[in-house]
Formats: structure tokens, C-alpha cells, sequence
């Protein structure tokens, strides 16, 4: 895993990119050209980049991000549901979209801490081996992630379809069962804003 530098709130840390109208990207902090590779690789190295148009100025980092997603998509890792990438295509026409890219950006910064941890917590507990109390957590938290996916979705508005999240599994009797402990709870907090937010978009 690459090593990661403390992330900066202040944009000038930033690494800027220059994007030229010839499509080339020039990493104006190595003085080198770069390929959108390079970038997902700053991006796996948790170094924060903005691209900008050369000419303009204009802040690109959006569409190349996006682009990398498209690149690696293209190449079988396929990370996105096709159903999430409709509902989030449906989201631009919802009147309740505001509320989408606030909670997918808290969504994800949750899910890649409790990846950390839950590997962290498989390597010192369980050998590196995955028990099935862990594997449906993962299943529950993937499940409460698409839930609130849906909740905000176009239809799901008050007294929309949206069903109840899923509740935790019952507490296993296994080696490790206070980690086990520490990771329900997580997953019933993530239940809990999940449904916090379902009661804001039905008043």
C-alpha cells in the first residue's frame, strides 16, 4: 500500500495540472508531462491535484477525475452498479439532488475509514482471513449504502418506496468478538444517519 501524506484543507497545497488544448496534461510541480495513469496513481497515493485548462483556466479536476473513473471501468474493474449509475444519471433532474453529492462525499469518507479498520482488525485477529461475521457487516454496509442511495433516488420522496435498512446481525460468539462489537455499532450509526436523512427529505 502507498504511503500517504497528510491531507491539506487549503487548495494552494495543491499539485496543479495543466491541461492543453492538445489534450497533454503538464504537472507543473515535476515540470513534466503526465498521462491520466499518472494521475490515478497521485490519486491512490492520497495526493490532491487540480487539473485546469492552460488557456482559460478553467478547473477540469471534475471531468478528469471522471475520466479515470471511465478508464478503469473500461478495463473490467467495475466498482459502480449499473442501478447506481442510472439512479445518480436520474439525481441531475430531482428536485432533492442538492442533497446527493454532501451525502456521497460523508458516505465514502465513512466507508474507506471502516475499510481501514476492518482490515487492520482482520490482520491482527483473525490472520488475514475473513471470518463470515465480518463478511455480513461488509454485506449490511453495502446494503445501507444503496439504501441511501435509493432514498434520495426519483419516486422516493415522502411516503416513497424506500424500505427499511437492514438491521445489524446479532452479535457472534467468535474470536475477536469486540472488534466484531466496534464494527456493529459503526454500521448502526451509518443506520442511523441514513435514516435521519429519510425523515429531511420527507419534511
Amino acid at each position: 500500500m502507498p504511503q500517504k501524506r497528510p491531507k491539506s484543507d487549503s487548495a494552494s497545497d495543491d499539485v496543479i495540472i495543466k491541461k492543453y488544448a492538445n489534450r497533454r496534461l503538464y504537472n507543473t510541480s515535476t515540470s513534466s508531462y503526465v498521462t491520466l495513469e499518472d494521475l490515478r496513481k497521485m490519486v491512490q497515493e492520497d495526493i490532491n491535484f487540480r487539473v485546469i485548462d492552460a488557456k482559460t483556466h478553467e478547473d477540469l479536476t471534475r471531468s478528469v477525475l471522471t475520466q479515470i473513473i471511465v478508464e478503469e471501468e473500461s478495463r473490467g474493474q467495475n466498482l459502480l452498479p449499473i442501478s447506481f449509475l442510472r439512479q445518480i444519471i436520474a439525481m441531475y433532474e430531482d428536485n432533492m439532488r442538492w442533497t446527493l453529492p454532501q451525502y456521497l462525499e460523508t458516505a465514502m469518507g465513512w466507508y474507506a475509514r471502516h475499510q481501514q479498520e476492518v482490515q487492520r482488525q482482520v490482520s491482527s485477529s483473525f490472520g488475514g482471513m475473513m471470518p463470515p461475521a465480518l463478511e455480513e457487516m461488509q454485506r449490511q454496509q453495502l446494503a445501507l449504502f444503496d439504501q441511501a442511495v435509493r432514498m434520495f433516488s426519483p419516486g422516493a420522496g415522502a411516503g416513497g418506496n424506500a424500505t427499511k435498512p437492514p438491521e445489524p446481525p446479532p452479535a457472534p460468539k467468535a474470536e475477536g468478538g469486540e472488534e466484531i462489537a466496534d464494527l456493529r455499532e459503526r454500521i448502526a450509526a451509518l443506520q442511523h444517519a441514513v435514516e435521519t436523512l429519510a425523515k429531511k427529505g420527507e419534511g
